[in-house]
């Protein structure tokens, strides 16, 4: 089944020429960017409910609107703040990879493990059926989807990268999927007593049906540090179906190439470095050889150059355009998140 309806941009290499040239005129933003991320951190140190990714995607969305900043977003600043869009999400995406714990997450149990793969299949192909439904343009029902039914703006960030989506579908997917995960934070908890989950149950719900790490760990510990470990664990489940995901991505726009071969005359690689990457990462996580101190840096490292590509992705938002399709994407928003935390919470009840 083919992923894209539409014809595939040309192939993601790049003569190194080019690449230079990029990266020469990329600082300013790349800059703008890092301003961003440390601004970004200040609001959750003071507000720890705001999670860094979210506040930086929202501080981007800013300053492509604010008057004076708005004219350097989309003039010097414009080539940084896109390359650390597709860059530095590639890296952080890889690193990822070290957070995911393969042994612990088996250790919930094989029909654990089918239920977070119904879900996330109820998910992606649901809303993605839905968003062609509802005729949202270019490749955003693709990249809602995938960021519904794995994990948020990251996952969004991944599959862009190989279905070489516009920037501002990116911008605009991204948008949806944070505002819909930070209303869950103050939705779900509210949901706990009257769908009579205990903790450990409110913990493994939260944990499939909530889009970004940050907004499931902001949502399950108000249940407790129980619920926290059940959401956390379930929820590096999902992450662990990005690489399959994104594989399967990769390969249907290499078939609707049809064979195109890049300016080198090599074939496009079947599966992206990144992704390999991410899972080279998640196999020596799970040796154990590496120290806690070393994960920590890590994990550090993959939070800020998340946070600097959402703040470059947040800055090619375009607001009155996605006004533009607002009511048919919260229609989209609403019945995909429907779609996860109903079919989560029947396979929460079928599994515990």
């Amino acid at each position: 089944m083919a992923l894209l309806n539409r014809p595939v941009r040309g192939a993601e290499t790049e003569s190194p020429g080019r690449v230079s040239r990029e990266t020469s005129s990329s600082w300013p933003g790349l800059g703008m960017a890092v301003a961003g991320v440390l601004v970004a951190w200040c609001v959750h140190r003071l507000v720890p409910a705001v999670p860094t990714l979210t506040a930086s995607v929202v501080l981007g969305i800013a300053a492509a609107h604010l008057p004076g900043v708005r004219d350097l977003v989309r003039g010097v600043a414009r080539p940084g703040l896109s390359l650390a869009g597709r860059r530095l999400m590639r890296i952080g995406i890889v690193l990822l990879g070290l957070g995911l714990g393969l042994d612990q997450v088996l250790r919930l149990g094989w029909a654990t493990v089918a239920m977070v793969a119904a879900v996330v299949a109820a998910t992606f192909f649901g809303t993605l059926w839905l968003g062609r439904r509802l005729g949202l343009p270019g490749d955003q029902p693709l990249l809602i989807a995938t960021g519904y039914s794995i994990c948020g703006a990251s996952a969004i960030g991944a599959v862009s990268q190989v279905s070489g989506s516009d920037e501002e579908d990116v911008a605009a997917s991204v948008a949806l999927v944070t505002l819909c995960g930070t209303l869950a934070i103050a939705v779900l908890p509210l949901l706990q007593d009257p769908l009579g989950l205990s903790d450990p149950a409110f913990g493994r719900w939260v944990g499939a049906s909530v889009h970004d790490v940050g907004q499931v760990v902001a949502t399950a510990q108000t249940a407790g540090p129980g619920a926290l470990g059940e959401a956390v664990l379930v929820k590096l489940m999902r992450v662990a179906l990005l690489a399959p995901l994104v594989a399967a991505v990769a390969f249907s726009v290499r078939a609707r190439r049809q064979g195109a071969r890049t300016p080198s005359g090599r074939r496009p690689a079947p599966v992206p470095l990144f992704v390999a990457g991410f899972l080279a990462a998640a196999a020596l996580r799970a040796t154990g050889v590496l120290p806690e101190a070393a994960l920590d840096w890590a994990h550090t490292a993959q939070e800020l150059l998340l946070a600097a590509a959402l703040f470059g992705l947040g800055s090619a938002v375009d607001l009155p355009k996605l006004a533009r399709t607002g009511g048919r994407a919260a229609v989209l928003g609403l019945g995909a998140w429907l779609v996860v935390a109903g079919v989560s919470y029947a396979g929460v009840l079928l599994t515990m």
